[in-house]
């Protein structure tokens, strides 16, 4: 699947995690992660629920903080540091309801100091709603919602993708063309990390499958299969 001649042939790892533990009072959600992860890939990260999916994105997207072991990313010790260089869309849409998609996004836009409404525009296209429907986000359906936090994910032009469930509730038409968005940006050399339950729709699309088990990297496999009939 990896052609060594594209950009997404790289070598040095975007980022690398050690030792990684993360506490929640007695309960452990990460227990001794160590992993290194490369630019310029498509990484399906999936386990059954409390397998530690959506701590290891927060920990990344510097959210929280490990209780033990260290994160480099971008060459940096605190994902903090490399924040403007992530996109990252929780499970929740976390948008505003009472605003239209366009203001929703134009509102994190200027967060980012962008000013450009062709900009907030381009991203809603990207990810196939109408960035001149007015009506409010709160009349959205399920589907709708999560593709709109993508492209307020998309917006800013990230290096590194951090999407936790982003097919969630989304009709199946929807979400291969959401899967074909994330593979061209892979292509273009962004590093993207979905976790989900619908492994499937990533399936020619992921470099990698990344199987977590109670807090644990488990394995890493080119193919989605290998560990449901394993």
């Amino acid at each position: 699947m990896n052609d060594p001649n594209t950009a997404r042939a790289q070598a040095d790892p975007i980022i690398t995690v050690t030792n990684l533990i993360k506490q929640f009072g007695r309960f452990a959600a990460l227990r001794g992660v160590t992993a290194s992860f490369e630019a310029g890939r498509l990484y399906g990260v999936l386990g059954e629920n409390g397998a530690g999916k959506t701590t290891l994105l927060r920990v990344l997207a510097g959210l929280v903080r490990p209780t033990r072991g260290t994160v480099a990313i971008l060459g940096k010790g605190d994902p903090r540091e490399a924040c403007r260089e992530f996109g990252y869309m929780a499970h929740p849409s976390l948008l505003y309801d009472e605003m239209s998609g366009m203001e929703n996004v134009r509102y994190f836009a200027r967060l980012y100091g962008i000013q450009n409404d062709a900009r907030c525009a381009q991203s809603i296209t990207a990810v196939g709603l109408d960035p001149e429907l007015g009506r409010p986000v709160g009349q959205y359906s399920q589907g709708m919602r999560q593709r709109m936090s993508l492209a307020r994910a998309l917006l800013h032009d990230p290096k590194i993708l951090l999407l936790d469930e982003p097919f969630s509730n989304v009709d199946i038409r929807s979400a291969r063309e959401m899967v074909k968005l994330l593979a061209h940006m892979r292509d273009q050399g962004k590093t993207v990390f979905v976790v989900t339950h619908q492994a499937s729709l990533l399936d020619g699309a992921a470099d990698q499958f990344v199987w977590m088990q109670a807090g644990e990297i488990i394995n890493r496999t080119p193919d989605r299969k290998y560990m449901e009939t394993a």
